[in-house]
């Protein structure tokens, strides 16, 4: 089912909600985004799907996310989710620190600050020269 959506000063448009939840998608986008050693915003995202942003759509994304990894790992690929952050300090939001992803890799310290920008960035990078090499 098509719904409505509008970016800012824009017509609206018909978007698919199911992109929403569709892994392989998400997963195409942020591989290209990892081949070119890019974060991606979740304003970006959604917009590549098809949606301005909003806190709903960008939550409904992020249970997407744990679908994405798992195929990822299936594959033996780096994680991808790390590359999905906010635009305003471009770490990770809340939802991944506390899914346990950090924790798995051996990073126990604060969600914010150089500390996390720095294991962040670590964990882009192996997805970075994963991607750029394919």
């Amino acid at each position: 089912m098509a719904a409505k959506d509008q970016g800012l000063g824009e017509e609206a448009t018909a978007a698919d909600v199911s992109a929403l939840g569709d892994a392989p998608r998400i997963r195409a986008i942020l591989t290209a985004a990892a081949r070119e050693g890019r974060s991606v915003s979740y304003s970006e995202l959604l917009g590549d799907l098809g949606f301005r942003f909003t806190r709903p759509k960008m939550r409904a994304v992020c249970r997407t996310l744990e679908e994405v990894d798992r195929l990822c790992a299936m594959d033996g690929e780096p994680d991808l989710a790390v590359l999905l952050v906010r635009e305003s300090d471009r770490l990770p939001g809340q939802g991944w620190w506390v899914g346990g992803t950090a924790l798995l890799l051996g990073y126990d310290g604060p969600w914010e600050g150089p500390a996390a920008a720095r294991f962040i960035r670590e964990q882009q990078q192996l997805a970075f020269d994963y991607w750029e090499e394919r």
